[in-house]
């Protein structure tokens, strides 16, 4: 046996010293939030400087709404079906849907006081015309049938009041031909408008408009159906909950006041509910 056969073997340890790990990309995560949060940040500052009184308020309302989209508190599935938010200066409270100074649906059980219309206050009232208003205006977001309806409303506020039309338009009418009977549609469209009326206190005129497309026969013309839709449209919205006594009118104007120029137009088929202003209905107090 040679020498060197039972030699102890040398074993080498070699040391292998690896190079640091990656650092990963949190850094530009936090990065990125942070430049994300400036640009917000200096949107909000244009938005502030660009924008008046009115368009701040409408963005305000956008993100946290302050006025009810139900007269109660109940997430349910109608147009504007959701929780009521609680805001001092406008018309709502947390479960009921309205202030106590504008609840005058006459669905409460109990007997309510006299109105007291000297003591409204009218930018109080104007506020609660515009709260309605952005309620017919807005995109509800519910559904494609929903917001169908929608676009036969026409909301403007005069002197008189805050004037709501419910338009015909092309396609299925809101009456049936010639007659005072509602179609579903009329009556989902009353249905929204007493929703919102009962959020305000303030006395209703119904006034009915026609086109001019003259009755084959003699003794009922345009005149009195335009009266007898607008009856038709109060009595709906009574058995939607407005109290009888806020009716302070119902008239038919037939085909003397068209909408539009075209006399047979269907948008000239119409009905107008007007809330008054408290203001009118003090000056008519002897």
């Amino acid at each position: 046996m040679a020498k060197g056969d039972n030699a102890r073997p040398i074993i080498k340890r070699k040391k292998i010293v690896a190079g640091e790990g990656h650092h990963g990309g949190a850094w530009k995560v936090a990065y990125a939030d942070f430049v994300t949060a400036m640009m917000a940040f200096f949107l909000l500052m244009w938005l502030l400087n660009a924008t008046t009184e009115d368009q701040k308020k409408g963005l305000a309302d956008y993100f946290s709404p302050s006025i009810p989209i139900s007269r109660l508190s109940s997430g349910g599935d109608g147009l504007f079906a959701g929780k009521t938010v609680a805001a001092d200066d406008e018309l709502t409270e947390s479960g009921i849907g309205a202030r106590e100074d504008y609840r005058g649906d006459g669905t409460n059980d109990e007997k309510e006081p006299d109105r007291d219309y000297e003591s409204a206050d009218p930018s109080h009232e104007d506020q609660a015309f515009s709260a309605v208003q952005n309620l017919l205006r807005g995109d509800s977001g519910e559904s494609d049938v929903e917001d169908e309806l929608l676009t036969h409303i026409s909301t403007r506020v005069t002197d008189e009041g805050l004037i709501i039309e419910l338009v015909d338009r092309e396609g299925p009418p809101l009456f049936g031909p010639g007659t005072a009977e509602p179609s579903v549609k009329m009556r989902a469209l009353l249905d929204l408008v007493a929703e919102v009326g009962g959020l305000l206190q303030n006395p209703i005129a119904v006034e009915g408009h026609t086109d001019a497309l003259p009755f084959a026969g003699t003794g009922y013309g345009n005149w009195e159906l335009s009266t007898d839709r607008a009856q038709a449209a109060r009595r709906l919205l009574e058995s939607d909950g407005i109290a009888s006594t806020r009716f302070r009118r119902i008239t038919g104007h037939g085909a003397s006041s068209p909408a539009v120029e075209d006399p047979l137009a269907p948008q000239n088929r119409r009905i107008a509910i007007t809330f008054l202003r408290t203001d009118l209905e003090r000056s008519k107090t002897p």
